[in-house]
């Protein structure tokens, strides 16, 4: 079987979001991977600030949808645990977000102007909506598989409750049927200081100075969110950055006096390389989507949300993962019980914090891989002790970067 891959958009005309509002065209951005077969389709989800292009493809040559990598290279390919040698796969960019499919940065045919902050109210079901209607568009009816990572998980919720029916088996990873208070918290921080840049402009600033100060402070906030303490005292400590990182202009007359620390710099490396590429509105929409999901909404519970889908469910949480805890992904296994759903919490032990979903595919893509080649065969229980033998890593080259840090 060759190893077919595609890019491209799709247009989808009119589309009405779930706020009752509409654009008269989307536009989704979607790639493709892989040989269709017919019943070998897998749909992975991407995360926050995620583009379509989840694997390396031969013919990219370079950035693709602004980012250099394949945010899930060491996970989705050929020989790779979601092998595009065997599944047709496809990721798709949602709406909402900058890296090719329609929102806050593209242009309004009705003004000829960016839509700004007249662009729609966006949810994660409008993601997934989306997603249906491109899959209709490429043929694929019902999916052998649907996968993704902290809010692709929640979009992989989404798809089990919208559409039950069109789901054979579904991996959600270091994801939770809700975020919890403190990440609200920290969602809405990082929000305002977007929102309070003043070249923010209510959202209507193309065109002029863009509010980076202010998408970098969110940026730097939701880094710190997605490292856990044991990684963040691995990886900086309280070291000195060292005179040749020290910033030409410190942020403040006092700061000249004290040490530049390696956490600083990272944070403000990391945060000049974001704003480099995302927009600051898609930004704001896309975690407004993640905060409003809630998994029971609708419903009378989690587990009558998802009462409707009669396939399998992979849950893989993290034990240094702050973000999305090992708790919430058992309480919505709890749930897939009460439902009379097959469901497997698969526990990994890590440091890393949230990021370990994409930093560590020798641990992440073995389970991946087992969901796809034989289902859940008989792991409907919580796996939570270490593994007696380390799993053959070949196939899955460790990862210095992740999607966070592009």
């Amino acid at each position: 079987m060759s190893n077919v891959t595609t890019q491209d958009t799709a247009e989808l005309g009119e589309f009405q979001f779930l706020s009752g509002e509409t654009i008269p065209a989307l536009e989704v951005a979607y790639e493709t991977y892989g040989d269709f077969t017919g019943d070998n389709a897998v749909l992975v989800c991407h995360a926050l600030t995620g583009s379509s292009h989840v694997a390396r493809r031969p013919d990219a040559g370079g950035d693709t949808a602004g980012q250099a990598r394949a945010w899930w290279g060491d996970v989705v390919g050929p020989g790779k645990a979601i092998d595009t040698s065997e599944y047709y796969v496809v990721c798709a960019n949602v709406p909402g977000s900058c890296y090719g499919t329609t929102g806050p940065a593209s242009e309004n045919p009705e003004t000829g102007e960016p839509y700004g902050t007249d662009f729609p109210p966006v949810t994660v079901g409008d993601w997934t909506r989306a997603q249906r209607r491109l899959l209709d568009e490429l043929g694929v009816g019902r999916l052998h598989a649907v996968i993704g990572g902290s809010v692709g998980g929640m979009n992989v919720l989404d798809w089990l409750r919208r559409y039950p029916d069109d789901v054979g088996r579904a991996g959600a990873v270091a994801t939770a049927a809700r975020l919890d208070p403190q990440c609200l918290a920290l969602d809405t921080v990082a929000r305002r200081a977007i929102t309070a840049d003043p070249n923010w402009n209510d959202g209507h600033y193309y065109g002029g100075p863009e509010p980076e100060e202010g998408l970098a402070r969110a940026r730097q906030i939701g880094h710190i969110m997605y490292l856990s303490k044991a990684s963040m005292s691995r990886k900086f400590g309280r070291r000195s950055a060292g005179r040749e990182t020290v910033r030409e202009e410190p942020p403040d007359p006092a700061a000249a006096f004290f040490p530049y620390r390696e956490v600083e710099s990272y944070l403000d490396y990391q945060a000049d390389k974001f704003t480099d590429r995302f927009d600051a509105n898609s930004y704001l929409y896309l975690t407004r989507a993640m905060d409003d999901f809630d998994l029971s909404a609708g419903y009378e519970s989690d587990s009558d949300a998802l009462a409707a889908f009669e396939g399998e469910l992979l849950l893989l949480s993290f034990t240094g993962d702050w973000h999305f805890t090992v708790e919430q992904s058992e309480a919505l296994a709890e749930a897939c019980r009460e439902a009379g759903v097959d469901v497997a919490h698969h526990v990994v032990e890590s440091d890393h914090g949230h990021d370990a979903f994409l930093v560590e595919p020798e641990k992440v893509g073995p389970p991946l891989s087992e969901l796809l080649s034989d289902g859940l065969a008989g792991r409907t229980i919580t796996d939570t002790e270490p593994e007696s033998e380390p799993a053959e890593t070949d196939s899955f080259a460790p990862v210095h970067t992740s999607l966070f840090s592009e």
